[in-house]
C-alpha cells in the first residue's frame, strides 16, 4: 500500500532537485507540490486520517484535487499559461462540495466516485486542449501531449467499466475491481506522465544551454555563431525559400562611444537589439555579427519583401530614442539587402549583402541598398 506514496515522494524530490539545479524552471515546483499532495491524499485514505468516513472523504478529495490542479497548472506554466486563483477556488468548491453533499445529505458512493474521476478527467482534458500546440513541437513535447491526453481520457472508460452503475460495497471497496484498476492505471499512466515531464524538462534545460551558448549577452539577439547555425539550417530547408539577408550597421557608432562613453554605447546596443527583436517575425533569425553590425535572415521572403522590411525598420530606428543619448540626438542605421541564390553558401550571401551595406554608407548612410545581379536598388 505504501509503494505508491513512496514513488510519489521520489518524483517530488527529483523535481525539487532539478529546480535547485536550474531555478528558471519554476513549473517544476508545481509538479513537486502535486506529487506531495497526491501522496498526502493517498496516506489520508490508507491511514484513515482524519478518522470517520465523511471527514476522510472530504479531506482526501481536497488533497487529490489540489494535486490535479497543481499538476495541470505546472503544465500550463511551462507553456506560458496558468490557472488563476478563481479556477482553483471554483473547482475545489465544486468537487469537495459535491463529495460533502453526496455523503452527508444524499449518501451516494457511486456519485462521489464519478465526481472525482470525471472531474479530474475534465480538468486534464481542458489542459490538453490548451496545450494542443505541443503536437507540432519537438519530440519530447509531442510525447508529453499524447501522454497527457491518454491520462485525461482514461478516467472515463476505466470508471464506467469498473464501477458501472453500482458502487462496490464499502466492506470490500479496497479489493474491488474499481479500486484495483484505479491503482494500476494511475501507477502506469502516472509514471508515464511523470517520465514525459522529465523528458521535456531535460529538453528545456538543453535548449536553455544552447541559447546561452548562442545568445549575445548584451543585446539579447543571437551571437555570430548562433546566427550562422540558425541561418544554415534555414538555407538547407527547401520550405524556407526564397530567403533574404539584411545587414544592419548603426551609423557613427564610434562617435557615440567617444562622445558619451562606452556605458552609453552599451545601452544603445542593448536598446537596438530589443528594437530588432520586436520588429522580427517569429520565423526570422537575428544576430549580432560585429561590434555594431547586425544581420537578419528572412525565410519565405524575396529581395523586394526584404527591401520593404528594411525600409520600415529604418524608419523605426529614426523614430526611436535610446537611453543615455540626448533627446535631440537621432540615431540612424544603414541597411544592405541580398536575396539568396540556390548555389551559394552563407558566407557568399553575407558578402553580397555587405557590398550593398557599404554602398549605403558611401551614399550618405541612413538608407537601404539592395544587391541584385547587376543593379543596386535604393530605398
Amino acid at each position: 500500500m505504501l509503494i505508491g506514496p513512496a514513488i510519489l515522494v521520489v518524483f517530488a524530490v527529483s523535481f525539487a532537485a532539478i529546480w535547485l539545479r536550474d531555478r528558471r524552471l519554476q513549473y517544476l515546483l508545481f509538479f513537486c507540490a502535486a506529487c506531495l499532495f497526491f501522496c498526502l491524499g493517498t496516506l489520508s485514505q490508507i491511514l484513515a486520517v482524519p478518522d470517520g468516513h465523511g471527514p476522510n472523504a472530504i479531506t482526501s478529495a481536497l488533497l487529490y484535487t489540489l494535486s490535479v490542479l497543481l499538476l495541470n497548472d505546472g503544465l500550463l506554466r511551462r507553456s506560458g499559461q496558468h490557472l488563476n486563483r478563481a479556477s482553483y477556488l471554483v473547482i475545489l468548491a465544486a468537487i469537495c462540495g459535491g463529495i460533502a453533499y453526496f455523503f452527508y445529505v444524499d449518501r451516494q458512493l457511486i456519485i462521489r466516485i464519478y465526481i472525482l474521476n470525471f472531474g479530474y478527467g475534465l480538468i486534464c482534458l481542458m489542459t490538453a486542449w490548451r496545450l494542443r500546440g505541443l503536437r507540432g513541437g519537438m519530440f519530447a513535447e509531442r510525447t508529453l501531449f499524447w501522454t497527457l491526453l491518454a491520462f485525461s481520457v482514461h478516467f472515463f472508460p476505466r470508471t464506467v467499466l469498473t464501477v458501472g452503475v453500482a458502487a462496490p460495497p464499502a466492506a470490500v471497496f479496497g479489493a474491488s475491481p474499481f479500486w484495483l484498476a484505479l491503482q494500476f492505471s494511475l501507477a502506469v499512466l502516472g509514471v508515464m506522465l511523470a517520465l514525459a515531464i522529465f523528458a521535456v524538462t531535460v529538453s528545456d534545460m538543453v535548449a536553455d544551454l544552447r541559447h546561452e551558448r548562442s545568445a549575445d549577452p548584451l543585446t539579447g539577439v543571437l551571437n555570430r555563431r548562433g546566427f550562422e547555425e540558425n541561418a544554415q539550417k534555414l538555407l538547407d530547408d527547401a520550405r524556407a525559400w526564397p530567403i533574404s539577408v539584411i545587414l544592419v550597421d548603426i551609423d557613427h557608432f564610434k562617435s557615440i562611444n567617444d562622445t558619451f562613453g562606452h556605458p552609453v554605447g552599451d545601452a544603445v546596443l542593448k536598446g537596438f537589439g530589443h528594437l530588432l527583436q520586436n520588429a522580427m517575425r517569429q520565423v526570422d533569425s537575428c544576430g549580432r555579427i560585429g561590434g555594431e553590425e547586425f544581420a537578419f535572415l528572412l525565410p519565405n521572403c524575396d529581395a523586394a519583401g526584404a527591401d520593404v522590411f528594411a525600409g520600415r525598420l529604418r524608419e523605426i530606428v529614426r523614430r526611436s530614442r535610446f537611453d543615455g543619448l540626448p533627446e535631440a540626438h537621432q540615431l540612424t542605421a544603414s541597411f544592405g539587402v541580398a536575396a539568396a541564390r540556390r548555389d551559394e553558401n552563407l558566407n557568399a550571401l553575407i558578402s553580397r549583402a555587405d557590398i550593398a551595406l557599404y554602398r549605403a554608407k558611401r551614399r550618405g548612410r541612413d538608407r537601404v541598398e539592395v544587391q541584385t545581379e547587376e543593379v543596386a536598388v535604393q530605398n
